[in-house]
């Protein structure tokens, strides 16, 4: 029996670096097919459709459904940032093969050889200038949409850093200019000074992604930048692997210090003051100091970090990109998705405590406080003449602070309305007006900048199935300013010991830095 009456729905999923589409790959006793389940709130897989229980048909055109788990496994792995899945619903599935139906139908994604045709990528593009310019010029055209690159002088520096004529200009530092105009363009080339990052599509690009989902800088290649981060891959030597760690709260990220000379880091290239960018494949950004050392412990004795130097970093950020894009273009983006290998287990499994952790450590806040007449306890600041919101001075005990708010946390949302550009005074008034209870959707700076980075909005959709902290205020002083919602003082952190350089791990805190001997 053929496939009429039963339409697959075909999905294209795009994973950004460093993470995944959102799913679990599941094949479970007792039941048929490749089952989709435990789908992250809010991931791609989630927000394109996919819902538990379906099964996949076909990965990027070739029918799996009478292949095993591990190749099927291994073919999403293996297609790269973007992969199109045919899928159908649990109910017409097990209809379908009661019936006998082929579900093995026509398809239409483009295969050669039985490979799925390799997506064609935008490209970032570093220009620095010259004594003569950038040499390139932008043309807008009245009968087709965008701007573009022409007039590349050969050998100039827009030649040299990948810029060909007609390429689409869509992202001038990391700042999307599509629906900009002419003079707005030119405007942020102009303001960018004497370095800048655009991300460009040629003709092949544009044609292939049309229709299909937005091109941004997660997709594009990373081989026309001039520098690159660096891999290093780690024995660990009798004394361990011969470096400091350092958490820097002045400098979000964590850094490379004190390498012993002869040591297995030094051996290898580590330099002082490099910042880790992932450890064995995982990005870190977002980790505390604490779990980057367990992290790296867990390798046991031998481990790969990725690292970016200052200026390749200044050059990454630039263009709002992360350095895990180059990791996944040079693993051919085959970063492991979220799928279980076990077989034949009997139900849906969760990811691990330590899997959760991260991933929670990835995701904003929502903090949920009521008072009576003793205010919330937090100030509300801001840089005077520039959009954005953080929380200082988190009164110990306080509502915020059993809320789950710290220093330094960036305000997303107050009471669900969003608030990056709005005003110091109309946050207040929000804030005044909330009653005797307030929810805000906030996110940790080093979390915020890379959510950003990766240009993921920030929603309540990134919380999963976190749910929001409440807690009830307790008796304190009233606030005294607009700005200040409850008076209080801060505890301070005991200030660091001496440090000693010893063979075994050690660490020590402080308030400008955390190190942990490696």
């Amino acid at each position: 029996m053929d496939m009429a009456g039963y339409k697959p729905r075909v999905i294209s999923l795009t994973k950004r670096p460093g993470h995944t589409f959102g799913f679990y790959l599941r094949v479970e006793q007792g039941e048929e097919g490749h089952l989709i389940r435990c789908l992250e709130m809010g991931g791609p897989a989630e927000l394109a459709g996919m819902k538990d229980g379906d099964r996949i048909l076909r990965v990027s055109g070739t029918f799996v459904d009478g292949l095993s788990h591990s190749e099927v496994v291994d073919m999403v792995r293996n297609g790269g940032a973007s992969v199109t899945f045919h899928i159908l619903d649990e109910a017409s599935y097990k209809q379908a093969k009661a019936q006998g139906v082929n579900l093995s139908g026509p398809q239409s994604t483009p295969v050669a050889n039985g490979v799925a045709i390799q997506a064609p990528k935008p490209k970032l593009c570093y220009l620095v200038k010259s004594s003569t310019g950038f040499g390139f010029s932008l043309r807008s055209d009245k009968d087709k949409e965008g701007f573009f690159m022409t007039e590349v002088i050969p050998g100039g520096m827009a030649d040299r850093a990948g810029v060909k004529i007609n390429d689409r200009l869509l992202e001038v530092n990391g700042e999307n200019v599509e629906s900009s105009t002419h003079d707005q363009v030119v405007d942020k080339i102009k303001l960018a000074g004497s370095r800048m990052m655009f991300l460009l599509a040629d003709e092949e690009t544009e044609k292939y992604y049309k229709n299909k989902h937005k091109i941004g800088a997660w997709l594009a290649t990373t081989k026309y930048l001039p520098r690159k981060p660096r891999v290093v891959d780690m024995t660990k030597g009798p004394d361990g692997y011969g470096f400091l760690l350092r958490e820097d709260p002045i400098r979000t990220g964590h850094f490379i210090k004190d390498i012993d000379w002869g040591s297995p880091a030094e051996k290898e290239g580590l330099k002082e003051m490099d910042r880790l960018v992932a450890v064995d494949g995982n990005e870190v950004d977002c980790c505390s100091h604490e779990e980057v050392v367990d992290r790296i412990r867990e390798s046991g004795n031998k481990c790969c970090l990725l690292v970016v130097d200052k200026d390749t970093d200044k050059m990454y950020k630039q263009g709002k990109v992360s350095p895990m894009l180059f990791w996944d273009e040079m693993n051919d983006s085959n970063s492991p998705p979220s799928y279980t290998e076990a077989l034949n287990l009997p139900a849906p499994v969760r990811p691990s405590t330590a899997v959760q952790k991260r991933e929670e450590g990835f995701k904003p806040k929502l903090c949920k406080m009521e008072t009576t007449s003793a205010g919330y306890g937090f100030h509300l600041n801001g840089i005077q003449g520039e959009s954005g919101h953080y929380i200082k001075e988190v009164v110990k005990g306080g509502a915020a602070d059993r809320a789950g708010l710290e220093d330094e946390d960036i305000v997303v949302e107050v009471n669900g309305v969003n608030v990056e550009q709005s005003s110091h005074e109309e946050v207040v008034a929000l804030i005044r007006s909330s009653g005797s209870s307030l929810e805000m959707l906030v996110a940790k700076k080093s979390v915020y900048d890379q959510l950003k980075t990766k240009g993921v909005t920030i929603t309540r959709l990134l919380l999963g199935e976190t749910s929001y902290i409440q807690v009830h205020a307790v008796d304190t002083p009233k606030a005294s300013r607009e700005e200040r919602h409850e008076e209080g003082a801060r505890t301070e952190t005991p200030t660091e010991p001496a440090r000693e350089r010893t063979s075994s791990a050690s660490s020590s805190a402080s308030q400008s830095s955390v190190d942990e001997r490696l």
